[in-house]
């Protein structure tokens, strides 16, 4: 009997390649900018070195040894399917909610002029630094802060934004948040309650009018300290 190949015995390139063709392209991400983007932005340096070797795996990955609710590596189908919705422009502002390992920062980065990336966790920012200094990401700014507090002014001090995305799930989408959305600006969500969640991308139309869309559905783990209103009505 022929052993299966496991990430371990695969070269990081193949697991790469493997990834892209068996996760990514079937979820219909097909933009050729951003698949050529999770070829050469190396995802396994932003892995735990715990799970390294799990990098390209369909998978969430936990940050923290204990592992924390929340605190995850999301997998890499949703990372790039997000950022296939979200169409970053060079001349892109971009506020990230959610650094975690600084994976997506960096790929936010590639495509955008500027981003700044919230993470709430101090311990997880300055991994997340460390990984972005070493990949060479100048443009990327991390910053440890609770997003979500005193009706998000931390993420206030460099509005409008034009592109949002919150890496990590919420039950909805407060409009303090998006009111930092400049006009044509885009944001990206994942908004719901489990077992049904939907990637959720707004765009800024005028002063005060939205478009919504909800194009595919997924399931994350929530982002710490969003509102969660009551699921009960009378």
């Amino acid at each position: 009997m022929t052993a299966t190949a496991t990430p371990s015995s695969l070269s990081m390139d193949q697991a790469r390649f493997n990834m892209i063709e068996q996760q990514i392209r079937p979820w219909e991400v097909l933009d050729a900018q951003v698949l050529a983007l999770l070829a050469q932005v190396p995802r396994e340096d932003f892995a735990p070195t715990a799970h390294r070797n799990l990098a390209f795996a369909d998978m969430e990955l936990p940050l923290t040894q204990p592992a924390v609710e929340g605190q995850v590596m999301l997998a890499p189908r949703v990372q790039a399917r997000l950022l296939q919705e979200l169409a970053v422009q060079p001349t892109d502002k971009v506020l990230e909610i959610g650094t975690g390992s600084g994976y997506m920062a960096a790929l936010l980065g590639s495509l955008a002029q500027r981003v700044v990336s919230l993470e709430i966790d101090e311990a997880l920012a300055r991994t997340a630094r460390a990984h972005l200094q070493q990949a060479g990401m100048l443009n990327v700014d991390v910053r440890c802060a609770d997003a979500a507090a005193n009706q998000f002014a931390a993420c206030a001090t460099e509005a409008p934004y034009d592109v949002v995305l919150l890496s990590g799930s919420v039950a909805e989408i407060p409009a303090a948040l998006l009111s930092l959305l400049a006009k044509g600006g885009r944001l990206a969500a994942i908004v719901g309650y489990e077992p049904v969640m939907r990637a959720t991308i707004v765009t800024r139309t005028g002063d005060a009018s939205y478009q919504t869309v909800q194009p595919w559905d997924t399931i994350v783990p929530r982002l710490q300290n969003f509102p969660e209103p009551s699921r009960f009505h009378f």
